[in-house]
């Protein structure tokens, strides 16, 4: 019979985890003589057992976080390689095509047209939602070349106000943002200041340069207080608690675009 007690150690100095079982192995009730063994029969030695409970680790409990950002990122990587390797060969094959006078020139380009379409559609699937602020931030650079280029200052202040006061309001808020906003939590005071701040100086800065070039003829004293009235509707939109409906890099120039607009057509 075995008999599981546990009890404390005079003779092991032991830490607080450590378990100490102590297994006291006895004889059977009908022991077999011990002349058949031709060995002396010994009283039962108890059996000692010390078990220390494992701890965890604190790098193993950061570390699945730390692991799955890496991971986002090198899938998204290897996303993006794929995807142009299969652009360039999807164009390489009918260029080839083309040269061999199996397809007319006319023929291959509308081909390409269509099938490249398709490949960027077919590949949205295999990227993670972590391009998703980086794809609005380029396309919202595209729409405002197309729409404005140099002849406004409309898509000028709206990408100062995206680039430099959004880009500025998260750094200064990570930094320095203890007193939250009251109706977000999330943004910070010093967040919003700098925002406020440095989307009005890189804006004028921006139209100052312009208007070097020769693009802009503006009225400074007027074009500075329109140009604090973006600031002030920017950062408004900025730290409203709407960022998981819509994202900062579409809400804030969009709203710099329609108060710019509005501001410098009156």
């Amino acid at each position: 019979m075995t008999l599981l007690s546990f009890t404390p150690s005079r003779h092991l100095n032991l830490n607080p985890t450590t378990t100490f079982v102590s297994i006291v192995r006895r004889p059977p009730l009908n022991p077999v003589p011990s002349s058949l063994f031709f060995c002396p029969t010994s009283p039962p030695l108890p059996l000692h057992i010390l078990y220390r409970p494992p701890r965890p680790s604190l790098s193993l409990v950061s570390a699945p976080r730390a692991a799955s950002s890496a991971g986002y990122l090198l899938h998204d990587a290897g996303a993006t390689a794929l995807v142009l390797a299969g652009a360039y060969t999807l164009v390489l094959c009918f260029d080839n095509l083309t040269k061999r006078n199996l397809l007319q020139q006319s023929l291959s380009r509308k081909l390409v047209h269509i099938s490249s379409g398709l490949l960027f559609v077919l590949s949205w699937p295999i990227f993670r939602e972590l391009l998703r602020g980086p794809l609005y931030y380029v396309l919202i650079l595209i729409l405002s070349a197309l729409v404005f280029w140099r002849e406004s200052p409309v898509g000028v202040i709206s990408l100062a106000m995206m680039c430099g006061g959004d880009g500025v309001a998260d750094i200064m808020g990570r930094r320095f943002g203890s007193i939250k906003i009251p109706y977000n939590q999330k943004k910070s005071w010093a967040g919003s200041i700098s925002m406020f701040v440095f989307g009005f100086l890189v804006s004028l800065g921006m139209l100052y340069y312009y208007s070097i070039l020769g693009y802009f003829n503006l009225d400074w004293m007027d074009t500075v207080q329109k140009v604090a009235f973006v600031s002030l509707v920017a950062t408004a939109v900025e730290s409203l608690p709407i960022t998981e409906i819509v994202d900062d890099n579409i809400s804030v120039p969009l709203a710099s675009m329609a108060a710019a607009y509005f501001s410098f057509s009156l």
